[in-house]
């Protein structure tokens, strides 16, 4: 496993996107467990994608116009659902004094969404593993399958610190109703120009 491939997957994963603002809204909302778990479910999101790329339906889905926009603008639509649902639904961002947590199967069939719904996601992989695995070496297979556990594990590891450090300032913003509604609009706002940005992109 190269340096450059760790180094690569560092900078990708660590860039704030989705997965990371998601993340940072269940740590600041519900404390390091659920930003664990949200973690946990934006890595699990990547796996369709993995799959995808090492069946060949990625070569498929940048070949075609159509299911790549139709994919693209599943996401868009997904995130702006977020986003209104982040600024009308005060339990997606709220933090939680002593109420019954939400619970770790809405945290995670909300995180995978995010991922599952992600078209450049499996484009990067078709673009990016590649560079690091040869198709004509005997065990391309297994080595890619390697390299995307390596970027799916640097994922959940990054992701559950940014919640963890999130869930550390909880204390912080209790009982102050106005930096919370200022959280959910900046997270409503996160989730809108992560939609448009992901609208305005090409396969």
């Amino acid at each position: 496993m190269s340096l450059a491939f760790l180094l690569t997957t560092l900078v990708v994963v660590a860039t704030p996107g989705t997965g990371v603002v998601y993340t940072l809204a269940a740590g600041l909302s519900r404390g390091p467990r659920a930003s664990v778990v949200a973690a946990f479910a934006c890595t699990l999101g990547i796996v369709p994608h993995v799959l995808a790329t090492v069946t060949g339906l990625a070569a498929l889905l940048n070949a075609s116009a159509v299911a790549f926009q139709a994919v693209k603008y599943a996401g868009v639509a997904y995130l702006l659902y977020m986003a209104w649902a982040t600024v009308r639904d005060k339990e997606v961002i709220e933090v939680d004094q002593g109420g019954a947590p939400l619970s770790a199967g809405r945290v995670i069939a909300r995180g995978v969404l995010i991922n599952l719904l992600n078209p450049k996601l499996t484009i990067f992989f078709f673009a990016f593993l590649p560079q690091f695995v040869s198709l004509t070496e005997p065990h391309a297979l297994p080595r890619m399958l390697v390299l995307s556990g390596v970027f799916m594990l640097a994922t959940f590891l990054v992701f559950a610190a940014y919640g963890v450090l999130a869930a550390s300032v909880r204390s912080h913003v209790i009982s102050r109703p106005r930096v919370m509604a200022w959280l959910r609009r900046s997270f409503a706002a996160s989730f809108v120009l992560l939609g448009a940005k992901l609208a305005t992109t090409d396969a």
